[in-house]
C-alpha cells in the first residue's frame, strides 16, 4: 500500500494547477538544500582536524559531541519539521486497512532532512578514524547508534508537536527542558553533557552490543507514535479541522502552513522583491554577509566583542533596514488595510514571520564562518535569537510612531523619502542594546555569561511573543489614525 499511495501523491502534483511554479519552488529550496548538505559534508568529513583543536583523544571528543547535537536536532525538529498529516485523508473512507495508513505516515515522516544531517556529519569520521582504530565491528556500532538516536529524535518531535495541537503548554514544556538542559551545563554546570556521551559511546568500543539501546529507544518512540496517530486518526475529527482551517492560497508551500498569517507574509515577500528600495534592503543584506570576511581574518579583531557586534549585524540587517520603514511600505494601501478584514494581530505575525524567515536564510549563509571557530557560530546563532525575539520587537514597537510614508514607484538610488528622526532613535537601541548586557561581563571577563544572557532573553521574547503582540496591537489601535493621516502628505 505504501507504493501505492506514493504513486497517488506524484500523480496529485503533477496534475496540480500550479505544478509548474511547485517545480520552480522545489528546485529553488533543493539547490539550498544541497548547499547546506555540502557545508555539512564538508564538516563532516574534516570533523577528525576540527576535533584535533580539543585537548584530548579526538576519539574522546567525538563521542562527547555526539549528545550536544541531538539536543540541538531536537530543538531544531520542533520549530522546523513538518508533520505528514492529513494527506492521507481521502483513504479513510475507503476499505483500507487504518494499519497500512499509520504506517504510510509512520514512513513519510523518515523522510526528513534532518534525518540525513547525523550521517553526512558523523559517518565519515566513524569511518576513517574509529573504524581504523577499533576495528569494523566496532564503526559498526557507531553508526547503528547514531541511527537509533535519529529515529528516536524523529519520532520524539512528531509526538510532541501532535500533542502540542491539542494543548501548546506541552510544546512550551518540551522546548523549557531543552533550554534548561544546555544551561545546567554549560551556565550551571550542574552536570555535564558531554561526558555522559562520552560514557556511552566510549563503552561501545569495548562493548559494540550497546549499540542496541538507541535502537530499542527508537522503536519504542515509533511504537507511541504509531499507537497515538491510530487512536486519533477518525474521519470526522479530521474533517472537523480541515473545515475550520484557513485554507492558504500562498505560492510559497513552506508559508501555506501558517494560514492567513502565511498569506500575509507571502505577499509581503513579494513586495520586497517587486520593488526597487525594499529590494535594496534585502540585497544589502547579501553584502553584510561578508563582514565575517573583514573582521574573523584581522586579528585584531577577531575578538568575541566583535563578533557579537558582526553576528548581530549579519543575521539581523534586514530587520534594521527594512523594519525601520515599517509601516511606511503599506503606505499606499495603509488605508485600505484599516477597513479590511484582516485581523491586525494576524498582521504583526506576519511581521514577526517574514523577520523570521529572513534572518534564518541569513544565519544559514553565515554558518560556513564556523571555520573560525565553533564559537564563531554559537555567538551567530545566539545573535540570531535576539534579532527574531528582541529586535523584532523593538523595530514594530517603533513602527507605531513612524507617519512618513515611502513611495515604492521610486527608486533606490539617492531617495531619503521615510527617514526621519525616528530612524536614528530607532538604530540607537537595536545597536547598543545587546552591548550594554554584554559588555559589562566582557569587561570583567565573564563574557561567556553576557552571551548566555544575550540568549535567554532572545528565547524568552521568543516564547512570549503572543504577548508583545497583544501589547502591540492596543498600542497600534490608539495611534492608526495619526499613522493613517501621516501616510495620506505626500
Amino acid at each position: 500500500m505504501t507504493s501505492t499511495f506514493f504513486q497517488h501523491e506524484l500523480k496529485a502534483f503533477w496534475r496540480s494547477k500550479n505544478t509548474g511554479k511547485s517545480i520552480v519552488i522545489r528546485v529553488v529550496m533543493g539547490l539550498m538544500v544541497l548547499y547546506l548538505l555540502g557545508i555539512v559534508c564538508v564538516i563532516g568529513f574534516n570533523l577528525g582536524k576540527l576535533l584535533e583543536g580539543f585537548k584530548g583523544d579526538v576519539v574522546v571528543s567525538f563521542s562527547g559531541i555526539i549528545l550536544l547535537y541531538y539536543l540541538f536536532d531536537l530543538f531544531m525538529r520542533l520549530q522546523l519539521q513538518e508533520l505528514p498529516t492529513l494527506r492521507v485523508q481521502p483513504y479513510l473512507q475507503l476499505p483500507v486497512k487504518r494499519n497500512s495508513l499509520v504506517r504510510y505516515l509512520a514512513f513519510t515522516a523518515l523522510l526528513s532532512i534532518f534525518n540525513l544531517w547525523p550521517f553526512i556529519l558523523f559517518v565519515p569520521f566513524v569511518v576513517k578514524t574509529i573504524a581504523t582504530d577499533s576495528g569494523s565491528t566496532v564503526a559498526f556500532a557507531f553508526i547503528v547508534s547514531i541511527a537509533g538516536l535519529t529515529v528516536f529524535n524523529n519520532y520524539l518531535a512528531l509526538y510532541i508537536k501532535r500533542k502540542s495541537n491539542l494543548n501548546g503548554w506541552v510544546f512550551l514544556i518540551a522546548a523549557a527542558a531543552i533550554i534548561l538542559t544546555g544551561l545546567s551545563d554549560f551556565l550551571w554546570h550542574l552536570f555535564s553533557i558531554r561526558q555522559i556521551s562520552y560514557l556511552f559511546f566510549g563503552s561501545l568500543i569495548t562493548h559494540p552490543a550497546f549499540a542496541l539501546l538507541p535502537v530499542l529507544l527508537g522503536a519504542i518512540m515509533y511504537y507511541l507514535n504509531f499507537s497515538y496517530l491510530k487512536q486519533n486518526l477518525y474521519l470526522e475529527e479530521l474533517g472537523a479541522r480541515k473545515a475550520a482551517k484557513y485554507k492558504s492560497s500562498t505560492e510559497y508551500p513552506l508559508l501555506s502552513r501558517f494560514g492567513s498569517i502565511g498569506d500575509l507574509t507571502a505577499n509581503e515577500l513579494k513586495l520586497v522583491f517587486r520593488n526597487k528600495r525594499s529590494r535594496s534592503a534585502f540585497i544589502m543584506g547579501l553584502f553584510i554577509m561578508f563582514y565575517g570576511l573583514i573582521f574573523y581574518t584581522n586579528p585584531k579583531m577577531n575578538t568575541e566583542g566583535y563578533k557579537v557586534f558582526v553576528s548581530m549585524f549579519m543575521t539581523g540587517i534586514f530587520i534594521i533596514n527594512y523594519g525601520q520603514f515599517m509601516f511606511s511600505w503599506q503606505a499606499s494601501h495603509f488605508d485600505g488595510l484599516l477597513v479590511n478584514k484582516i485581523n491586525f494581530a494576524d498582521f504583526l505575525k506576519a511581521k514577526y514571520l517574514l523577520f523570521t524567515v529572513i534572518s534564518t536564510f541569513f544565519l544559514l549563509l553565515t554558518t560556513p564562518y564556523a571555520y573560525f571557530g565553533w564559537k564563531t557560530l554559537l555567538i551567530e546563532v545566539i545573535m540570531y535569537l535576539w534579532n527574531i525575539g528582541v529586535n523584532t520587537t523593538l523595530v514594530l514597537f517603533f513602527a507605531n510612531r513612524n507617519y512618513k510614508r515611502i513611495d515604492l514607484s521610486r527608486g533606490a538610488a539617492f531617495n531619503w523619502e521615510g527617514l526621519g528622526g525616528n530612524q536614528w532613535i530607532l538604530s540607537l537601541p537595536l545597536m547598543i542594546t545587546p552591548f550594554i548586557i554584554y559588555g559589562p561581563f566582557a569587561a570583567f571577563h565573564h563574557g561567556d555569561i553576557g552571551l548566555a544572557l544575550l540568549a535567554i532573553i532572545g528565547l524568552i521574547f521568543i516564547f512570549t511573543r503572543n504577548y508583545w503582540i497583544k501589547q502591540l496591537e492596543a498600542d497600534f489601535h490608539t495611534k492608526r489614525y495619526t499613522i493613517a493621516e501621516g501616510f495620506r502628505n505626500k
